[in-house]
């Protein structure tokens, strides 16, 4: 399978994850101690241990940390509530011992991040928890096909940016990125690297409050010019390929010199990432259970994004998110067994 259909069929799979899991969670009790209801036992490896997990502003990001909690707390780590905190900042935090670990370090976008706060001699990057995780820029197909629009450096035209001008100044509107997700600086260095400062303004704020506005344009019928990730709800609202397309660069353009193209030839303009954990180095060489655990664990793209779309529809509270995780450990239970067991096994002499 070409990587583009790959991206595009994980929306479809996740309708059938939602039907199925939907199933499952209707028949959990409301507790959020569904799988962790076990009283760790005097063996544990983390028995004792304080852990304290961090993640970015994104509610969308809890299921993901909130999970490692729940295969840590098996281990018999005592984890402690999840803080949210900007990602630089919390690779700092990690580096000088003040937090254990996060689950959603995006490689390669946060690198900076990780090398400003002291790489690899503060820091453990471990890992393949998700991916692959697609970044760029999408368009409404109606727009893409009457005006032949594939490859963002058509936006250069002012009359092909006047089709998504929203605010009347003639340029093109393009819901951003929030300053500080590490997305908000490659898109700025696109706007450089693709002439587009005359034409494309890059309309940053809160992404939820925008990524909302621009929905509601779709749903109008207006033109419609954005930057999204996967995983991650919009993409199964405004779907790939039946909704909006994605658009082309005409080369790669990074600071790191990166050939951002797939396999098939595509080329986004971002570099394909992978979801990792970044673990304080000190904390990970004294408790090899857990960084076996962070080695091994894996979420497949589509059951993020089908959560994501319940914190989406209402259920964004920590009782409903404790809930979705549960109802995922429940449906995923030998596979979640495995995870421990192997962290176990990682910590015997």
């Amino acid at each position: 399978m070409r990587q583009t259909e790959h991206f595009n069929a994980t929306y479809k799979t996740q309708r059938a994850f939602r039907w199925i899991s939907a199933l499952v969670l209707a028949g959990l009790a409301l507790s959020t101690g569904i799988a962790t209801a076990q009283t760790p036992g005097a063996d544990l490896p983390g028995k004792g241990v304080k852990v304290q997990a961090l993640q970015g502003p994104l509610a969308e990001e809890t299921f993901q940390t909130m999970l490692a909690n729940r295969a840590l707390a098996q281990l018999g780590y005592e984890t402690q509530p999840i803080k949210e905190v900007a990602y630089p900042t919390a690779h700092i935090a990690i580096g000088n011992g003040d937090a254990t670990f996060l689950a959603v370090h995006w490689d390669p976008l946060h690198s900076d991040y990780y090398d400003n706060a002291g790489g690899d001699a503060k820091l453990l990057r471990t890992g393949q928890y998700a991916g692959p995780a697609a970044q760029g820029y999408l368009i409404d197909k109606a727009t893409a096909e009457k005006h032949n629009i594939t490859n963002i450096d058509q936006l250069r035209d002012p009359a092909i940016a006047r089709l998504f001008d929203h605010d009347g100044d003639g340029k093109a509107d393009l819901t951003g990125c929030d300053p500080g997700w590490g997305c908000e600086a490659m898109i700025e260095y696109h706007m450089d690297g693709y002439k587009l400062r005359s034409t494309v303004t890059h309309v940053q704020g809160s992404y939820s409050a925008l990524i909302a506005d621009t929905i509601g344009r779709y749903q109008r019928g207006e033109s419609i010019l954005y930057y999204t990730w996967t995983p991650y709800w919009v993409s199964s609202v405004l779907i790939p390929g039946k909704d909006v397309v994605w658009l082309q660069v005409p080369h790669s353009s990074n600071p790191q010199n990166a050939d951002t193209r797939m396999a098939d030839g595509s080329n986004y303009g971002f570099s394909v990432n992978t979801t990792r954990f970044v673990v304080n180095r000190a904390w990970a060489e004294k408790n090899p259970a857990a960084v076996k655990l962070f080695e091994v664990m894996r979420l497949p793209i589509a059951d993020i994004n089908a959560q994501n779309e319940r914190v989406r529809n209402g259920q964004g509270s920590q009782e409903d998110i404790a809930r979705h995780t549960a109802g995922w450990i429940k449906f995923h239970q030998a596979l979640f067994d495995s995870w421990i067991a192997q962290a176990k096994a990682a910590a015997k002499p």
